[in-house]
């Protein structure tokens, strides 16, 4: 008789029996900084508020941010109440996760700003004071500004450089104005509203009326890390940055300046969400479509280094600054010496040997391993290119 299979398989834990021993001696592990999450208050100290945020895991929103909060809210959180909190440290002093109300209401104030803004959507604010350079309102719990240039022309508010401006601004403390969301930027804590751009309608059923491949003029009216809005008469359409341009680009601003005019095409319109995409490279020809008429594999090209990275160099060619590929690090040189580091620099112009070319995919394989020193750029035509 085969004595191993008498032998008892050893059983494994069932999924229910882990979560089980997770929730009991690590409740609070599927927390991370940052996270924003729906919680329960539990109770009220003089030491903080204790909050319920589920898998019997307890966090504490910590003494000094209570006495910070609006006092409306703070008399509405009670025991039972429930509210939303962002994860500080999942693993505070004491072991208890530290939370904080402000920062949650801070980052869903700024993704409903950007939700307005990418949408041109006109809401209400009532102003709650006046400065010299314009009015202050607040949006989901965020300061916003709005600058005395884009109030409405009929209100004929004076320039900002005379004496009389600060009291016709103060004259609109405590009342309600339309306004448009014209620029968002949580890293500059900038949130910019226009009541001129509200007051702006679109053409008629604009929205109904863009269609795939359309060819439009617009105005630049924002320009954020990842892309550039476009004002298409009303409706706010965005270019994202790898619609651009064909070539690399490190930021919108390299392309687009606010208030320049331009000229999109239209990717996808998005009518339930009111969103528009639209393109700047693709009005003009690919690149990359004709790279396999002018270059093949084995051949020699002048490149311009464009960066360097831990995998390697990005470098562009010379004169067709719009194809970039890649020197892998194995195919810089065989031994990385100073003298060739040297060579290795951005802005640095280098021989280069064609190893790999992919137009489909817009990827190019260069090589500084594989060239001699003697040679020199040559074109190649036809058959005679040497595959390598």
């Amino acid at each position: 008789m085969d004595t191993e299979s008498q032998i008892p398989s050893r059983p494994q834990p069932a999924a229910e029996e882990m979560a089980r021993l997770l929730e009991e001696f690590l409740p609070c592990a599927h927390l991370q900084r940052g996270d924003i999450v729906r919680g329960r208050v539990v109770a009220v100290s003089p030491n903080g508020i204790i909050v319920d945020v589920g898998f019997k895991c307890e966090g504490v929103v910590p003494e000094a941010e209570v006495g910070r909060l609006d006092p409306a809210l703070r008399a509405r959180l009670k025991p039972g109440a429930t509210l939303s909190v962002y994860v500080v440290d999942p693993e505070g002093p004491d072991g208890r996760p530290i939370l904080s109300i402000i920062r949650a209401q801070a980052e869903q104030g700024w993704e409903y700003a950007r939700s307005l803004m990418e949408n041109g959507k006109v809401v209400e604010l009532t102003v709650a004071s006046a400065n010299r350079g314009g009015l202050i309102v607040y949006l989901g719990g965020l300061r916003g500004f709005i600058p005395a240039s884009h109030l409405s022309p009929s209100r004929n508010i004076p320039r900002i450089s005379d004496p009389a401006c600060l009291k016709a601004l103060s004259q609109l403390v405590g009342t309600s104005l339309r306004v448009r969301v014209i620029e968002a930027d949580q890293e500059r804590n900038r949130l910019i509203l226009s009541e001129r751009a509200a007051e702006s309608r679109p053409e008629p059923s604009l929205l109904e009326s863009l269609r795939e491949g359309d060819i439009r003029q617009g105005r630049v009216s924002n320009i954020t890390d990842f892309g550039a809005f476009v004002d298409l008469g009303g409706i706010n359409g965005l270019v994202h940055i790898s619609e651009l341009s064909w070539g690399r680009v490190d930021h919108p601003g390299q392309v687009l300046q606010i208030g320049q005019e331009v000229e999109v095409l239209v990717l996808a319109v998005d009518r339930e969400r009111g969103r528009v995409s639209l393109s700047l490279k693709r009005l003009h020809p690919d690149p990359w479509a004709a790279i396999a008429e002018r270059y093949r594999v084995g051949q020699l090209v002048e490149c311009r280094i464009t960066r360097l990275t831990q995998w390697g160099a990005f470098a562009c060619i010379v004169g067709n600054e719009e194809i970039e590929g890649l020197i892998h690090a194995s195919e810089l040189t065989d031994s990385l010496d100073d003298e060739t580091r040297a060579l290795i620099r951005p802005d640095r112009i280098l021989t280069l040997r064609i190893i790999r070319l992919e137009p489909e995919r817009h990827r190019l394989g260069l090589s500084l391993r594989q060239v001699t020193q003697w040679e020199e750029p040559f074109p190649l035509e036809g058959k005679e290119a040497v595959e390598v």
